[in-house]
């Protein structure tokens, strides 16, 4: 178990705001879809402290590694992690496997983030994003590229877009700032 004080002040809003946006159902499928893979049976809620007890020393994640890429991690390896480093040692394999495997930075988590149970909705974020690698949720976009010719480009310099405002009926006729100087002799 980490000794971790408790947050106070923005660091508490911070926490909260994450915390919010935790999604439950999507955990459970992710924990579902483990499950599946590495062939073992556990509890696949996904409530966060489920999620957390679940994956926390790594084991799991590194038997999902190992089937998705064979040899990865040795399963005296997995086996042997009984102390905090090997356990976080785990993890991190994890999540560099996913970046291997196409996860784009942005959807991987921090090691703390999982092992500390800081950061709960990333830690789904990266294993829905390595669930579409494979097939599962959402259909990941593609690079929709266009070509413009140098004249396209070349006429698009010409226009003023609405954005910039416009000047039609723009005038100075009958504008005055305050009152008018009077000189008195």
């Amino acid at each position: 178990m980490s000794v971790r004080a408790t947050k106070s002040g923005i660091n508490r809003e911070v926490q909260e705001k994450l915390a919010s946006k935790y999604d439950g159902q999507l955990a459970g499928q992710c924990m579902v879809w483990i499950s599946q893979q590495i062939g073992e049976s556990f509890d696949t809620s996904g409530d966060s402290s489920n999620v957390h007890q679940q994956l926390k020393n790594g084991q799991r994640l590194a038997r999902l590694v190992n089937v998705i890429s064979p040899g990865k991690i040795s399963a005296k390896m997995i086996d042997g992690a009984k102390m905090t480093f090997k356990q976080m040692e785990l993890i991190n394999k994890f999540i560099d496997v996913c970046k291997q495997l196409g996860v784009p930075d942005h959807e991987c988590f921090a090691t703390v983030d999982l092992y500390e149970e800081q950061n709960m909705n990333q830690v789904i974020t990266c294993i829905a994003a390595l669930m579409r690698k494979f097939g599962l949720g959402p259909k990941e976009s593609t690079e929709n590229k266009r070509d413009f010719t140098d004249e396209q480009l070349k006429a698009g310099q010409s226009v003023i877009g609405l954005q910039m405002g416009t000047n039609r009926g723009a005038s100075q006729a009958g504008m005055s700032f305050g009152k008018a100087r009077h000189i008195v002799d």
